[in-house]
């Protein structure tokens, strides 16, 4: 039998989703956890892999497991074998075409800036936190320069190795809510550290080091040198995965 399971994490402690034989990794986590609640050792593939530092709200995974359990127990059972910054929120029986990482059809992400003048200890780990002011209408003229189809190649990290880095960019949402700045990031893909690099370059853009345009430029020099830093991993948020009927699953309410 396939299942699928929606999963939320925070990855400060963690050194990424995909499994290292040395390392702590969700991935490791949640197969050990799942291998004893299905008395079978388990692996999943998830929606979309996140790195080092990188949380969660909407990860999905599917795994083949050979026992029928209900799914709350699947949910209670292999939360209890789970550590304190990972957790299963939902399970659903799915049938053998179904594939979390195959047949996305849109990955959400989103970055969250705390822009104020102190940091935060509640907020530790969770936010990026940005003391200088940022303006926020000249990330927001920036961003429009990315949307669509384009060649991402300067807004990936160098050690990418997707095949090709043309990706489709379909949304990409500025907005302040008190003192925190929330980008919202939609794409049938991602390349490695592409949030990231363009959340660099916004910020650049609205410390006011570059105008506007600036993300244009770096977009069409289709060169890494030619971006800015990466942001934080801190502030980062896989946030939702998007799938074709008849694959409809439970989003997180979870407010950030």
């Amino acid at each position: 039998m396939r299942i699928a399971l929606g999963i939320e994490y925070v990855g400060t402690h963690f050194a990424g989703w995909q499994f290292q034989p040395h390392a702590r990794t969700i991935q490791g986590c949640v197969e050990a956890a799942l291998s004893k609640v299905a008395n079978h050792p388990v692996k999943v593939q998830c929606a979309g892999r996140t790195d080092a530092g990188v949380h969660s709200i909407g990860q999905v995974v599917h795994t083949d497991v050979e026992v029928r359990r209900l799914p709350h127990s699947w949910v209670l059972g292999t939360n209890a074998n789970l550590p304190a910054d990972v957790n299963i929120l939902w399970m659903q029986e799915v049938d053998s075409q179904f594939n979390a990482r195959f047949l996305a059809q849109a990955r959400h992400y989103r970055y969250i800036i705390l822009n104020r003048r102190t940091r935060s200890s509640l907020l530790s780990n969770r936010v990026t936190w940005v003391c200088r002011p940022l303006n926020v209408k000249n990330m927001q003229l920036a961003s429009t320069y990315l949307l669509g189809t384009h060649d991402f190649s300067s807004y990936r990290a160098t050690a990418c190795q997707a095949k090709s880095p043309v990706r489709t960019l379909s949304r990409l949402d500025i907005s302040q809510i008190g003192d925190r700045i929330i980008i919202e990031v939609s794409a049938n893909a991602f390349l490695y550290h592409m949030v990231r690099n363009i959340a660099g370059v916004l910020m650049a853009i609205g410390h006011g080091e570059y105008p506007p345009e600036w993300s244009r430029t770096v977009l069409v020099a289709k060169n890494r040198q030619a971006g800015g830093i990466t942001a934080p991993a801190a502030g980062l948020y896989f946030h939702r995965v998007d799938y074709l009927k008849p694959y409809i699953f439970p989003k997180s309410q979870l407010v950030l």
